[in-house]
């Protein structure tokens, strides 16, 4: 698949697991580093209106970075999605930019030169990787957490 399938895939499957999260989503007309918003505005769900920014990273097998320019929007959510190739594999993981950051000061990330020039990124991450990513594996009730009671 070409980047801009993969692009396509993953942001259709990311709005998909928002909306049946009970979310709504909005996508912003302008790409300046968020790719959609997820929100809830009915009083009867929250006391007030919430919203979240997403950055979303597609991949069709598995990805994970980062990039030093994500850290200047307050309360956005990284949205890794992985396994666009099989379906039945597909998982999002939503992590802060201070999580992601702290899993690539933990790898060892952020003392590479990659690094040190703005970003980061791996794209066969290994199984202790994938085990610090795991935690943040998206559910319904997680999503809703991150974006409607979260901030």
């Amino acid at each position: 698949m070409d980047s801009q399938i993969v692009e396509m895939l993953g942001r259709n499957h990311l709005v998909g697991d928002l909306i049946r999260s009970g979310l709504e989503v909005s996508l912003p007309l302008r790409d300046r580093g968020v790719d959609l918003i997820a929100y809830v505005d009915l009083i009867s769900s929250v006391p007030a209106f919430r919203a979240r920014p997403i950055q979303m990273k597609a991949a069709s097998s598995r990805s994970f970075g980062l990039d030093q320019k994500y850290a200047k929007f307050p309360n956005l959510l990284i949205a890794y999605v992985w396994n666009l190739d099989d379906i039945s594999k597909t998982a999002t993981f939503a992590l802060t930019y201070s999580e992601a950051f702290d899993i690539m000061t933990e790898m060892g990330y952020t003392k590479t030169p990659s690094w040190e020039r703005g970003n980061y990124v791996c794209t066969a991450p290994g199984d202790d990787l994938c085990e610090h990513v795991e935690k943040y594996r998206m559910t319904r009730d997680s999503w809703w957490k991150r974006v409607a009671e979260e901030l």
